[in-house]
């Protein structure tokens, strides 16, 4: 990466990486469109990277508040879902990939915006994981699914089990590209180089969680993560 880019995708990974740390994710959701289009080789495996280093302090921070009953049946879902991920990435171009990450964007925003209200149970458990394992693996966005079905639970619990979700979510899918020759060198050192930039987002989350709404940055994160799949899918149709 130039200068310029590393200090683009830097600003826009601690941004992720607040947010992510508030209100448990949305790092992706938010990252990978704006990655994409300052440079397609940031995606997926560098933001992977992000992911479990970012999972990794959050887990660390609210380890008692982890569902792990929860976490296993997503994770029952992660693992075939890893694989329809992989067979994604080796199968598109890079024309195609940009159209299929804004539209991944534009679903999860719509997730975002109905009414519907699932509970963690194990059916909709292994359903949200299966979902996440394709697109985490595919496009690093595998959040909202599993987002979605906790909705309804305390902040410390979503957050926590969020994060110990995606560190053995995130692993996976990075060795299962890794074992299909999709990860090289060059890409994991594109995710440690925006680490710095992570961890000082994640750490101005800290004092923030307790007293600072969520809901107050749900809009303007809807509506720049819509944004920019709308760009990038334009941008790669028109490539």
């Amino acid at each position: 990466m130039s200068w310029g880019v590393l200090a683009l995708a830097g600003f826009v990974v601690a941004c992720g990486g607040l947010l992510q740390g508030l209100v448990g994710f949305g790092l992706a959701l938010v990252a990978v469109p704006l990655l994409a289009l300052l440079d397609p080789a940031l995606v997926p495996v560098p933001v992977l990277v992000i992911a479990c280093a970012h999972a990794v302090m959050s887990l660390t921070r609210e380890f008692g508040h982890v569902d792990w009953r929860g976490v296993g049946w997503a994770m029952a879902g992660r693992l075939p879902g890893t694989l329809i991920g992989i067979w994604i990435v080796r199968s598109l171009d890079q024309k195609s990939f940009g159209v299929v990450v804004g539209l991944v964007v534009l679903l999860c925003v719509l997730l975002s915006l109905v009414s519907w209200r699932p509970r963690p149970t194990p059916p909709s458990l292994v359903t949200a994981g299966v979902a996440s394992g394709s697109f985490g693996t595919a496009t690093s966005i595998g959040g909202p699914m599993i987002a979605l079905v906790y909705q309804n639970e305390t902040g410390p619990q979503v957050r926590a089990t969020l994060a110990a979700f995606f560190t053995l979510g995130t692993v996976t899918s990075i060795l299962g590209l890794a074992t299909a020759g999709g990860v090289t060198a060059h890409q994991l050192w594109n995710g440690v180089v925006l680490i710095p930039f992570l961890i000082a987002g994640f750490l101005v989350s800290g004092p923030l969680r307790k007293r600072f709404d969520a809901k107050g940055i749900r809009t303007p994160m809807l509506v720049v993560a819509g944004a920019s799949a709308v760009v990038l899918v334009v941008r790669s149709a028109l490539l």
